[in-house]
């Protein structure tokens, strides 16, 4: 599999700089407390700057639960990620976009593609996937969630088309219904390429329908049926050929009888009729000779 022309990230994480939360709330209070009351009390206005200021510190404060980020950008100059869970203080003059770090899942819809042979067949994946660069998460892409969603479809129908759904030339390809693993694990590294780009870690991905399209289905199953027939009837000549030569030999062994070629020959064909017929047989009795 060629490697996929993904633009190179121009951007990357790093940790904003923040202060300890709990204390800028406490000075942010205290000044604005201070202020409104010192204004109140004097009359003189000029300490409502005091009560700005307080505000101020109040605005930079940001709370983050568990599995969450905020990307802070100052006048749109991106200034780093918070990651860490709790109450923290940031630059009051800078936006903060919230993004949620958890893992998500991402089912595709049954798509209707051909395969390798030109067979079509119905494919679908659901893939676990997590932000592992907030930067290029929201600067890169426009929206990362549809992209992901877009290029997990775009690599489904790839690797759909790049592999047959049965291996019928019994040949060292992989094919899609009987090398499951393998498969999977191709797919989830093309889509962990074509999302390289927007910060995204794929996690692992997984089939979650694979069948023949409806109009060939039945013509299919038939083949799959008749290839199951002739490996049974297979198997079943090799065992009664098995038993015929285990036969042949224990009656030379302990000399219960003694067979000439033609006898032999007629002994090898019933053993055969017996064991590998599809209906139970009906033994003729013979009184006389065997001539």
């Amino acid at each position: 599999m060629g490697t996929i022309p993904t633009p190179e990230p121009t951007i990357a994480e790093r940790p904003a700089a923040r202060l300890a939360g709990g204390l800028m709330l406490l000075v942010g209070l205290v000044l604005l407390v201070v202020g409104v009351a010192v204004t109140v009390a004097s009359g003189q206005p000029w300490w409502l700057v005091l009560a700005v200021l307080g505000v101020l510190a109040l605005r930079g404060l940001v709370v983050l639960a568990p599995g969450e980020a905020r990307v802070v950008q100052f006048f749109g100059r991106y200034a780093g990620t918070v990651r860490t869970p709790g109450l923290h203080w940031v630059n009051p003059l800078t936006t903060r976009t919230r993004l949620s770090v958890r893992i998500r899942n991402h089912e595709t819809v049954v798509a209707k593609v051909n395969d390798a042979e030109g067979n079509p067949i119905e494919m679908a994946v659901v893939v676990v996937w997590q932000i592992e660069d907030t930067a290029r998460a929201v600067f890169e892409v426009d929206d990362f969630v549809r992209f992901v969603g877009i290029q997990t479809e775009t690599a489904v129908r790839h690797i759909a088309t790049t592999y047959p759904y049965d291996n019928h030339a019994d040949d060292e390809r992989l094919s899609l219904r009987e090398n499951a693993e393998e498969i999977t694990g191709k797919l989830s590294a093309e889509i962990a390429e074509r999302v390289r780009s927007a910060g995204v870690k794929v996690i692992e991905s997984r089939l979650t329908h694979l069948a023949y399209a409806p109009e060939i289905a039945g013509a299919m199953l038939q083949r799959q049926q008749a290839g199951a027939v002739v490996a049974a009837r297979q198997r079943i000549v090799e065992g009664a050929v098995g038993m015929v030569e285990l036969a042949l030999a224990r009656l030379a062994e302990r000399d219960v009888v003694e067979l000439d070629e033609e006898r032999k020959a007629t002994m090898v064909s019933n053993l055969l009729v017996v064991l590998c017929g599809d209906r139970a047989t009906q033994p003729v009795v013979n009184a006389g000779s065997l001539y």
